[in-house]
């Protein structure tokens, strides 16, 4: 097993390119990824966000440059990386419990020990109650839950989410809001989060990295900071947090269609 790099740089993307066929979807792109903290991918649609985040989890190669994790040169899928999907991507055959544990499972945790991990991570994303319920059975914003349970439950170092709270509504969006701010806060994870929601964005991140249109590189580093000793309920109120949405809005209204 390799060391965990002690680096402050838990990602590291440098001039990567990326084709699909005519189409030059990342152009020359570099961004670090600082360990332990929440970094957002914002910009317009189509402007590669996704398409980066699976080149940094190995799930699609870039044409050139190197993506480096925890010091390592990706050059496939780790167990370093856990995938959340905007689409829940669940097990429909297998219980909250099961799908859950399925990743330790594949890596050969005995069953009590990855039931255990399991519903620590259940419960920690407010689901206890319902390891034994299928996906059918459960709201959108609860499998959601259970996406991330998954995740956690591996104890990977870098947590990728692919605008996982797109799909469900503004209240339960908000709460799934709080509830990362407090696994920032408390898992000592770097997260990796793709989100077309500017009040999101500056709501949930230590960084954001906004995005130009194709071919995409990084137009600008912003570190929301300020507002983020004041708690939770206040950020949304505070006049920093409102003037950053404004500004990063007069930055993208331009490539908007």
């Amino acid at each position: 097993m390799n060391a965990i790099s002690t680096s402050s740089k838990a990602v590291e993307v440098r001039n990567v390119f990326k084709n699909y066929g005519e189409v030059e979807a990342l152009q020359d792109l570099s961004l670090d990824f600082p360990r332990g903290e929440l970094t957002s991918l914002l910009g317009p649609s189509g402007c590669g966000k996704t398409t980066l985040l699976k080149i940094i989890a190995g799930l699609l190669p870039a044409d050139s440059g190197e993506v480096m994790v925890n010091g390592e040169t990706v050059t496939g899928p780790g167990p370093d990386r856990a995938f959340v999907f905007q689409d829940f991507a669940l097990l429909p055959w297998a219980s909250v419990i099961r799908n859950v544990a399925f990743g330790l499972e594949l890596r050969g945790v005995g069953k009590s020990e990855r039931e255990a991990i399991a519903e620590k991570y259940i419960a920690d994303v407010g689901l206890d109650g319902f390891e034994l319920k299928f996906p059918h059975q459960l709201s959108g914003g609860m499998r959601q839950r259970v996406g991330l349970a998954r995740a956690l439950s591996v104890d990977a170092q870098v947590l990728l989410m692919d605008e996982p709270f797109s799909a469900v509504d503004e209240q339960t969006r908000r709460k799934f809001q709080e509830d990362l701010l407090n696994l920032v806060k408390h898992e000592n994870k770097t997260f990796l989060f793709v989100t077309h929601s500017i009040e999101e964005a500056v709501y949930v991140s230590d960084q954001i990295a906004l995005l130009l249109p194709r071919p995409s590189r990084v137009s600008e580093i912003i570190r929301p900071s300020g507002f983020r000793d004041k708690g939770i309920d206040s950020i949304r109120r505070d006049s920093e947090y409102l003037d950053i949405v404004d500004r990063i809005w007069d930055s993208l209204r331009t490539y908007v269609e």
